[in-house]
């Protein structure tokens, strides 16, 4: 299972954390997921427990991403603001977080995928995607690159950590209610 979070961590960073600061994090998880109580006595300064809605793995994974990779808000507006500021000041953003404040949802997400589509076109852009389950926030995702998705998506299932990609995920909850 190492290699399986290694390589998810490796595929969701994009190149914004070091192969150590990954190692150390699939290690910890892998140990995490394979026995919980163990890892709870050996790392007693962490702060889980069974109300958590997540395996202690998981926790461990969303927990270990820094806020450049793991986008969480309570609104649209909010995450955009956060993965904009991910980026380098090169990076030229054309929508603007304020032209998310008074769209719904689903247009919010649209528009927001659209923008990241076009961002690094050479690797099919990045597609958001909703990632394990909100602890504190409305919203929690991160960007991977389009050409990665199936990759990340088979990972997720194998691991057993939640993710679709965000734009869909609202659609398909619209449309069924």
């Amino acid at each position: 299972m190492k290699e399986q979070l290694a390589e998810l961590l490796t595929l969701i960073s994009s190149g914004c954390m070091g192969e150590e600061e990954i190692g150390q994090i699939a290690d910890e998880a892998a140990q995490a997921y394979a026995d919980p109580q163990a890892f709870l006595a050996a790392n007693p300064d962490i702060n889980y427990d069974d109300s958590f809605p997540i395996p202690l793995g998981e926790w461990v994974v969303v927990g270990s991403l820094p806020d450049i990779v793991l986008f969480q808000a309570d609104s649209y507006m909010e995450l955009f603001e956060n993965i904009r500021a991910s980026f380098d000041k090169s990076v030229n953003f054309v929508l603007q977080p304020k032209q998310l404040q008074k769209a719904d949802a689903l247009t919010a997400l649209n528009r927001i995928q659209v923008q990241l589509s076009a961002l690094y076109p050479e690797k099919g852009g990045y597609v958001l995607l909703d990632f394990s389950e909100p602890l504190d926030d409305e919203l929690q995702a991160v960007l991977v690159y389009r050409n990665d998705l199936e990759r990340v998506m088979q990972l997720c299932v194998e691991i057993g950590i939640p993710a679709e990609p965000a734009y869909e995920s609202l659609k398909n909850a619209e449309q069924e209610d």
